[in-house]
């Protein structure tokens, strides 16, 4: 055999070989859209813990963050107390990371610099496919309801009475990643109403939703898509006056914010964590005080494969894609 030969078939049984094995790889670690770095091999979804000890991680501090919705003084001041509580559970420290965007919270996780979080509901299937976020709970109310809705709101006098006056005007939106904020009144704007941005109406992007509510209100914004339950915490603390706004569009009951850790804590890490956010006391609590004005005063147990199964329509209708970039 001349030394062309040997080296090539070398190289095909290298071929062979790697593709052998990347074949065993797919199939020992199955992944569905979660990116390539994670598997799923019980189907829910959502990356499984590494069976590998050195890929776990066991930090301290362990690092937190509320999704980017409002005020992030605010919200260190409400999670103040279950933060305590979880460091009494878990016997680590805890940080407030205060994220500006989901963008930067989702980025955090997927560099390993955030372990636990809240992400809304319209990042929540990026944050599990991209970042290995591990969602196991959303605030309800006493009785075991949970869920906003998306409204599209106006201010008086605006000359916009129904959905179909916002053809040739401006809808602020809160960013691409939010469900109430872009995704489900795209989809909605679209299928119903046969309105599309750019083409039927002029959109614009005001970073949060609190951003969009104070915008219609003071009439910087025509109109705007956001998430009832923030409107409704915003009126409560008289940021702004229920008589500022009207409705002219109210959605079907989607599920709020998401909260988890990241795939590769150790189990039992994660296993307090848990603990903590179903233990956690919340009468007379900073929390309770905060989130009562939606309605909001326990953590129910949830799975992501199927409380968040409208989300996910909803994106596959806009050709969302969960690629990590």
């Amino acid at each position: 055999m001349t030394v062309l030969k040997r080296i090539l078939a070398a190289t095909g049984a290298v071929a062979a070989l790697t593709i052998s094995a990347t074949g065993a790889w797919a199939q020992d670690c199955p992944h569905g859209d979660l990116d390539a770095r994670y598997c799923d091999r019980d189907g829910d979804l959502i990356a499984d813990i590494p069976e590998d000890a050195s890929e776990l991680l066991d930090p301290n501090p362990l690092i937190f963050a509320y999704t980017p919705v409002e005020d992030p003084a605010v919200y260190k001041t409400a999670w103040s107390d279950f933060l305590s509580h979880l460091e009494e559970t878990t016997g680590k420290d805890v940080v407030f990371f205060p994220v500006q965007s989901n963008a930067a919270q989702i980025e955090a996780m997927r560099s390993g610099r955030l372990h636990i979080s809240g992400f809304n509901t319209g990042s929540n299937p990026l944050a599990v496919n991209c970042a290995g976020f591990r969602p196991f709970t959303i605030m309800a109310s006493k009785d075991g309801h949970f869920g906003y809705e998306m409204e599209i709101i106006t201010y008086p006098e605006s000359g916009i009475a129904g959905v179909e006056d916002i053809k040739g005007k401006q809808l602020a939106f809160s960013s691409p990643t939010s469900n109430s904020g872009f995704k489900a009144p795209s989809a909605i704007l679209k299928s119903e109403y046969d309105l599309v941005a750019e083409r039927d109406f002029e959109p614009a992007f005001s970073g949060k939703h609190d951003n969009t509510i104070l915008g219609v209100a003071n009439k910087d914004y025509m109109a705007g898509a956001v998430a009832n339950s923030v409107m409704q915490r915003m009126i409560e603390r008289d940021v702004i006056k229920p008589e500022q706004v009207v409705s002219i569009y109210k959605s079907q009951t989607f599920p709020t914010t998401g909260f988890g850790t990241v795939y590769n804590l150790k189990p039992e890490l994660q296993a307090k964590i848990k603990d903590a956010f179903f233990s956690f006391d919340w009468e007379g609590t900073t929390l309770q005080e905060e989130f009562k004005k939606s309605g909001e005063e326990q953590f129910l147990e949830m799975n992501y494969k199927e409380f968040w199964d409208v989300i996910r329509k909803i994106d596959a209708a806009n050709g969302v894609s969960y690629s990590c970039q």
